[in-house]
Formats: C-alpha cells, structure tokens, sequence
C-alpha cells in the first residue's frame, strides 16, 4: 500500500517557479490547506468503496476531485517542457487530455482500498518564489507514515495543487526526461500511445 502511495509521487512531482501575491491567501475564494483538505477527504472516501467501486468506478468518483484540486494544464506543461511549444494548438489539447485521464488513473489505481488511513495536517509555509506548501502526513496502520508535501499556486479565486512530495521522493525528472526524449525522438503520437498505454495497465492491476 505504502509502496504505491510513494510511486502516485511520480506522475505529479516537478519543481515550478512563480511568483507569490502578497495576501493572496486573503483574496482567494478557497484556501491552499483548504483544497488539500477536501480531495484528501475525497480520497479516503473512495478508499473506504475502492473494492466495491472496482477500478473504473474509483477512475469516475475521483475526476471531479483531481481536476477541481489539481492545475493538469500546468502539470503537462512542465512535464514536457521546452517540447510544449512546438506541438501545436490541437496537439496541446491531446496532451492534456490525456495526461488528466492518467493522473486520475493513478489516483485510482493507487488509492483503491481502505485499511483506517487517515490524513493529518501539519503546517502550511508560503514559500518565496513558488506559492503555498502545504504539509501533511497519511498514517498507516501497522505501518509508516507517508510524509505528503503539497504545492499549490493561485488559480481564479482558488488554489491548484502543481506538485506533491511523498516522503521526499520525486522521479519528475526521469518523468520529464523520459517524455521529451520520446517526443525528441519519437514523435507526439508515440508519446500519447505510451500514456494511453500506462492508464490501460492501471485498469487491469
């Protein structure tokens, strides 16, 4: 269980740099621990179903929550960095598209059962050039707690999540490495069907 959680870090972690409001926490309609707060509780609720729910019944209740918390455009952006602006209008649309559809399935695949997990807020620290930070763990029964460091940027009247850290582990850059260098060399097309490919393999485990 723990094993998967820690691997969900590597669809979604990267670094972004940007500029912070000043009382921007004041201006938005829904606060960065706030939007933490309500997918967390999101997701142990379909934990708490996962088996019943099977995968795509876990892939349905969880898209409103990952795409209301989480900001996917940007996420696919910096996965595939410089390579985002040579692709054009259409083929950025694709992207995201698909990229949405395997962050939820890795939610999904992930997350799909419930043995008394539960979230706990730790503390919340704006950070100098990137946004908000939200810290928090998952206790584990039986087991080690998973440390989740969560960075949220303003969006609209809210906050979006733009990265998560599992017990300080990333692989966004071998992520980030691994997309570009297929679409160096291999093209767009190759690029979605490998994605198209990861979310089939979380509907069958």
């Amino acid at each position: 269980m723990v094993f998967n959680i820690i691997k969900l870090a590597g669809v979604f972690i990267f670094c972004l740099v940007s500029a912070v409001n000043a009382g921007a926490e004041e201006k938005s309609g829904t606060g960065a621990r706030a939007v933490v707060e309500k997918f967390q509780a999101e997701l142990i609720d379909v934990m708490k179903n996962g088996k019943q729910l099977g995968f795509s019944g876990r892939f349905d209740k969880l898209t409103g929550p990952v795409t209301n918390s989480h900001d996917l455009t940007k996420i696919a952006r910096i996965v595939v960095g410089k390579e985002w602006e040579k692709l054009s209008s259409e083929q950025q649309d694709k992207l995201v598209e698909v990229f949405s559809r395997l962050s939820i399935a890795s939610y999904a695949h992930n997350f799909k059962e419930y043995s008394g997990e539960t979230f706990t807020f730790d503390s919340e620290a704006e950070l100098s050039r990137a946004g908000v930070v939200v810290h928090s763990h998952l206790t584990v029964p039986d087991d080690k707690p998973v440390k989740f460091d969560y960075q949220l940027k303003e969006k609209g009247d809210s906050w979006r999540i733009i990265n998560i850290i599992a017990n300080g582990v990333s692989d966004l850059a071998l992520k980030r490495s691994e997309y570009t260098t297929i679409l160096q060399r291999e093209g767009f097309d190759a690029l979605i069907s490998k994605i198209n490919e990861k979310i089939d393999n979380y509907s069958k485990q």
